[in-house]
């Protein structure tokens, strides 16, 4: 026998991935309703593989939302990264010129996961396979979204409408094109990610500019790595052997690394494309937009998952308000608080994507210049700080 659905929640969440999880915790340890809706299975949600890189402001997020536990257990606390270049690596020390600040080495997947078991914990209702999927009413005072789950028509009521379903989901496309201005770029190369069971080359990141291209070494935990190579945008996954792939990393690494790189059979093996995406404004009436639905970065700094963490805070607070102040002063202003650290994040991303990788059409002078600007970053202590402020989160208004 099917399931009861309620008609009526104050927060409908389209999206369950991290950011619509984390923000239905939220909302849920304020003692605000909410429904997830998610087209995909639970399964397929739990297996994608993302990110891995926390920001400070991220971690907290999580430990707000009482679910940090096996983070601080399980994930790898970073108090610097190496960037290489020229056959040689340099430390930058985050901790040293932050004034003690870090990140936390953590997948997305086990993010999620450590989400999904919370919700479920606490019995709240998240509808996986929902196709046809639509929203309606938003511009107005009663929202309400229509689905189909288990053979039926559903419409969900409510007072506002989260939408954390990524950028080809639903909710930013059922916005009037002429009320949203978009801002892209698509750059002319992607990343080959291998993630493979062996302990990482190093203990900390290393980001590589190299003649042949970008490479980045990182990891998951001590015993698995997520290792990624730039490569041409039309290449596919199938034509990299896992052989090849070790070799071409080699020689993209300084030679110390390259000596100590250990290698296996890949667990996983994809080609993820690179852009820089925003769109403007985040809120229509009582839709908000929040992570990707929003804003993508290529993943250079791993500002996707932080960014979305940023979007949630500030849409828990402003719900918060809103249902326990009955002040709209948060939601008004949400759109705007949003894009400020989404363009400086942004901005950051694009910068360090233009530092690290070779392009097409950018011949020995850009070469050069990313070789000067390299050199600079690692020899004056402003330029670091500057990075190092930046790589581990600007701090929330």
């Amino acid at each position: 026998m099917s399931t009861p659905l309620p008609q009526r929640t104050q927060v409908v969440i389209i999206g369950a991935g991290p950011s619509g999880l984390l923000l239905g915790q939220l909302l849920y340890r304020a003692g605000i309703d909410n429904v997830i809706i998610e087209r995909q299975s639970a399964d397929y949600v739990a297996s994608r593989i993302r990110a891995g890189i926390l920001e400070q402001t991220t971690v907290d997020l999580l430990d707000a939302a009482g679910v940090g536990e096996r983070m601080h257990h399980e994930g790898l606390p970073h108090d610097g990264y190496e960037l290489c270049f020229g056959g040689e690596r340099h430390r930058i020390d985050l901790a040293e010129l932050t004034g003690g600040k870090r990140v936390m080495v953590y997948g997305q997947t086990e993010v999620t996961r450590d989400l999904m078991e919370a919700r479920a914990k606490a019995g709240l209702l998240t509808l996986y396979e929902t196709p046809d999927t639509t929203l309606h009413g938003f511009d107005g005072t009663t929202p309400s979204v229509r689905f189909t789950h288990e053979g039926r028509s559903v419409e969900l009521h409510c007072d506002f409408i989260a939408g954390c379903d990524g950028y080809h989901g639903v909710s930013r496309a059922s916005v009037p094109a002429s009320a949203v201005t978009t801002y892209e770029k698509v750059y002319p190369f992607g990343w080959l990610g291998v993630l493979a069971d062996v302990p990482p080359v190093a203990h900390e990141l290393i980001y590589a500019n190299h003649e042949r291209g970008f490479a980045l070494a990182s990891m998951r935990s001590n015993t698995r790595s997520r290792y990624y190579i730039q490569c041409p945008l039309d290449h596919k996954a199938e034509q990299w052997t896992d052989d090849a792939f070790w070799d071409e990393l080699r020689r993209r690494l300084d030679p110390s690394a390259a000596e100590a790189l250990v290698t296996g059979p890949s667990l996983e093996k994809s080609i993820a494309p690179l852009r820089s995406f925003v769109a403007e404004p985040m809120r229509f009436g009582r839709l908000f937009l929040a992570g990707d639905a929003a804003h993508i970065v290529p993943p250079t700094g791993a500002k996707g998952l932080n960014l979305a963490a940023s979007d949630v805070s500030y849409l828990s607070r402003a719900l918060i308000e809103h249902f326990t102040e009955k002040s709209d002063a948060g939601i008004d202003h949400y759109s705007d608080t949003c894009l400020r650290r989404v363009w400086r994040a942004s901005r950051f991303s694009w910068w360090f994507t233009s530092l690290m990788h070779r392009f097409p059409d950018g011949g020995d002078i850009e070469r050069k210049l990313q070789e000067a600007e390299l050199g600079y970053l690692v020899g004056s202590r402003a330029a670091s700080t500057v990075m190092a402020e930046n790589y581990v989160g600007l701090p929330l208004v």
